[in-house]
């Protein structure tokens, strides 16, 4: 009898299902049980896939993309990568409009994705012409045939993430989830998510993390958008210059800021300790964690998961880059152990 072939027919087959895996020894003096939610096992290698490819078969299903429709979006490179790559196999055209402030490893990645590419400055008003915003609408304007994908205010983004993220890790911690931390950028992962969660169990802790430099915290808690709150920051993908409409504020229970700096060396930590090669926004969301132990805020009997977005991969040249890390001031490179300096062998 003819063997059946095991083969997925493409990539987007592999969208979701990621594992839950549990932290050990990066949390082994903190009180509660930790589980990281590896979002770089989607093939994009981050959670924006399941955005990505939600949002556009959505407008395929409503006829708005059609076959030659091209599209466009504002990323700091993530959704970027995702879009290109639904775009690729479903045989649509990819404008992505980056943020200067992302990785020339994420840039490298959306050119080698066929996507045609804008960096625009990243730090200027989000109503400012340069702006990824503004030239992304820019774009769509002058494409004809185009849809713009707009993650910021696209209800469909909490949609993807109430409909998969939420499900999978109830199912896999069998409901005995009570704390939920992930970070805010878009906010679409942590409110789909935590929609479904609280419909499950409304006692579930959401816990949002914010960046030094973003408006999110403090419009959470006053609802006023400050803009003395807006300074430059580096962690990409995290907090905002902006009100996402994608945000659900009132389903977040609280924000917990953190910096640059601490930022970047948690996520080497989560290398080094857990083998797991994470971003800098994963590096935020451990370091949160910390934060939070430190204030005394877990019990022993807690499950807290926390959502690792994507691949460390995309910050080669930056988190996992000593140059980088010295040039930013967050430590110099003479006082790296000598078991992680790299050793050459004379020739």
């Amino acid at each position: 009898m003819e063997q059946k072939i095991k083969a997925y027919n493409n990539l987007l087959e592999l969208v979701g299902n990621t594992p839950l895996v549990k932290l050990n020894k990066i949390t082994q003096n903190f009180n509660g049980n930790y589980f990281a939610k590896v979002e770089s096992f989607n093939p994009g290698h981050s959670s924006k896939d399941r955005i990505a490819m939600h949002i556009i078969e959505q407008a395929e299903e409503k006829g708005i993309l059609t076959p030659g429709s091209t599209i466009i979006e504002t990323t700091s490179g993530n959704t970027g990568f995702s879009i290109a790559m639904v775009s690729i196999i479903k045989g649509y055209k990819c404008i992505l409009a980056v943020s200067s402030k992302s990785s020339k490893d994420k840039i490298d990645m959306l050119r080698s994705m066929g996507a045609t590419v804008y960096v625009c400055p990243a730090h200027v008003s989000a109503d400012d012409p340069r702006s990824y915003y503004e030239v992304a609408k820019r774009l769509h304007q002058e494409t004809k045939g185009s849809i713009y994908i707009n993650q910021y205010f696209n209800e469909l983004n909490m949609d993807a993430h109430y409909a998969s993220t939420g499900p999978e890790i109830w199912e896999q911690t069998g409901g005995q989830i009570t704390h939920l931390v992930a970070c805010s950028g878009t906010g679409g992962t942590i409110s789909g998510t935590s929609r479904y969660l609280k419909e499950q169990n409304p006692n579930i802790k959401i816990i949002g993390v914010d960046a030094y430099g973003s408006v999110l915290k403090k419009y959470h808690e006053t609802r006023e958008f400050d803009r003395n709150e807006i300074y430059p920051y580096r962690i990409e993908g995290l907090g905002k210059n902006l009100i996402p409409a994608a945000t659900d504020f009132d389903i977040i229970d609280e924000f917990i800021k953190v910096t640059d700096s601490e930022s970047a060396h948690t996520a080497r930590e989560i290398a080094r300790t857990e083998g797991i090669f994470a971003g800098y926004t994963s590096g935020a969301v451990m370091q949160a964690i910390k934060q939070l132990n430190e204030e005394g805020r877990f019990k022993k009997s807690d499950n807290v998961v926390v959502i690792f977005p994507d691949h460390g991969s995309r910050y080669m040249s930056k988190v996992y880059s000593d140059q980088w890390m010295e040039d930013q001031g967050f430590f110099d490179t003479e006082s790296v152990p000598d078991g992680q300096k790299i050793q050459y062998v004379k020739e």
